[in-house]
């Protein structure tokens, strides 16, 4: 199942109408901070999604029923640009376990690229919720390469792919790829075009220098 929330009237529109606009971009301040927003109302709407059990609460008065979240729920992040988004989800799920995925682009000279990874951080995911964050499902090659990482730390009940915005030819990789009765996919957008560098357009541009800084050096090559 796919769920594109752009569709829908909400404030999540105006968030994502400033994390796209490039003079906003500017101050990554305010661009850190829309990702973390934008990661709280996804978390919100995949809180609609989970499992219930009740439980009694006693106030300063008396006992009060409630209904809170049955399963354990683990955040996975790829680094480094899902952290603000991971941030958001942390602020509604505090009490969900965290794992973390360092994995990046590494181009060749002809302009191709292939997805590194290189580490791990996660606890068991055995028969519990998953929901791995980015902002950006391009090729969808390496939200596929966190799931098989996790994979390894064990089976879970439910996958959740949490992404700003992905890209049309992104969603069918994954549709093509992830167990899609067990995994939900949750965008703020969908856009048509991914170009031949797997950009999508009009995307954003880069995520991660955006909120953090270029990782271009300033160093010459011969140091």
């Amino acid at each position: 199942m796919v769920n594109n929330l752009g569709d829908q009237n909400s404030i999540l529109n105006q968030f994502m109408v400033e994390i796209r606009d490039e003079k906003l971009q500017k101050d990554s301040m305010r661009f850190r901070r829309n990702l973390e927003r934008v990661g709280e109302v996804l978390a919100y709407e995949i809180s609609k999604t989970l499992t219930y059990k009740p439980i009694e609460v006693r106030t300063p008065l008396a006992t009060a029923n409630a209904q809170v979240a049955k399963e354990t729920i683990v955040l996975a992040t790829i680094l480094r640009a899902g952290l603000p988004i991971h941030h958001g989800f942390l602020n509604f799920f505090d009490q969900a376990e965290n794992a973390f995925i360092s994995a990046y682009r590494e181009y060749e000279k002809d302009g191709t690229f292939h997805i590194r990874f290189e580490h791990i951080s996660s606890p068991s995911v055995h028969k519990k919720v998953v929901i791995i964050c980015d902002p950006m499902i391009a090729t969808g090659a390496s939200i596929f390469l966190a799931y098989k990482a996790l994979l390894e730390k064990g089976t879970p009940t439910h996958v959740h792919v949490a992404a700003l915005i992905a890209s049309k030819e992104g969603i069918e990789y994954l549709r093509k790829n992830l167990p899609m009765k067990k995994t939900t996919i949750w965008v703020a957008a969908i856009d048509d075009e991914l170009t031949s560098k797997a950009f999508i357009v009009p995307g954003l541009g880069d995520a991660g220098d955006l909120a953090f800084g270029s990782k271009k050096s300033d160093v010459s090559e011969e140091f």
